[in-house]
């Protein structure tokens, strides 16, 4: 049976929001001698964390027995995503349509416009995208949605009313239990991002997508951020060649250098 068929006879079904970003490929970008940055190449695509994302919130949407529901914003290329996206197991996408590529700020208001709309007892986002790794998303839609927020989630399990989310901490690991509705951020390891098969993209263009318009749901594209400039970095290595006439001796030879700055 597909993903969010199933129904819950003892009370309404509840949906699941899942928050991505379609972002450049960090692996078209190219960084000049003078590390002026070059995105004239630059295609674009899901990012990366976002599709482990997809993947949590289908898993969740199945325990909670409704349906998997994808929401990203832009421009008009970020229409472009939903095949992909819906082809990972959505069952359904809202595209809110923005003059730009949304920031964070942008991205937050529409997810919980989205999410006011529908009964929705569960927002997962990635913990940050691949392209600046902001990871203010959920937050942001926890705040103005007045819903309680995990972040740094390494697992996620839906039972009844509410979910048991594992978190990553500096020094150790966290469980906590969320009142449903709620919102999740979660790391990549979480689970695998599975590649979709041809069936699965070939039934991805069926699936429904709605589109709104920012300015109908009383979205502010304002975010009082603006990018004055980007550029390159380059490391700055030592070049230290370690040699020695035995492995023995090149391991003690790494230590003391270790040492010496510090490390160990």
């Amino acid at each position: 049976m597909p993903r969010g068929h199933a129904r819950r006879k003892e009370r309404a079904m509840r949906d699941v929001l899942v928050g991505f970003k379609w972002v450049l490929d960090e692996a078209d970008v190219r960084i000049g001698d003078d590390l002026a940055v070059d995105l004239s190449t630059a295609t674009r695509k899901i990012s990366d964390y976002d599709k482990n994302a997809i993947e949590a919130g289908c898993r969740a949407a199945e325990q909670l027995q409704g349906c998997a529901i994808g929401v990203s914003c832009g421009a008009q290329e970020t229409k472009k995503a939903f095949v992909d996206a819906l082809a990972r197991g959505l069952d359904a996408g809202v595209w809110v349509k923005t003059a730009e590529a949304a920031s964070a700020v942008v991205a937050a208001r529409a997810i919980a416009a989205v999410a006011r709309d529908r009964d929705v007892a569960l927002v997962v986002c990635s913990e940050g995208s691949s392209d600046d790794y902001a990871r203010q998303t959920g937050s942001r839609v926890g705040a103005l949605l007045d819903w309680p927020v995990a972040t740094s989630v390494l697992s996620l399990q839906v039972e009844g009313d509410a979910a048991f989310v594992r978190r990553r901490m500096d020094t150790c690991e966290q469980v906590v239990r969320l009142q449903l509705p709620a919102v999740v951020s979660v790391l990549p390891e979480i689970n695998p991002a599975p590649i979709p098969g041809l069936k699965a993209v070939l039934a991805a263009k069926k699936k429904a997508v709605d589109e709104l318009d920012a300015a109908d749901l009383d979205i502010d594209e304002a975010t009082g951020i603006v990018l004055d400039g980007m550029s390159g970095y380059a490391n700055d290595r030592k070049n230290v060649l370690i040699e020695g006439d035995s492995v023995a001796e090149v391991v003690e030879r790494l230590l003391e250098a270790l040492r010496k700055e510090g490390v160990l």
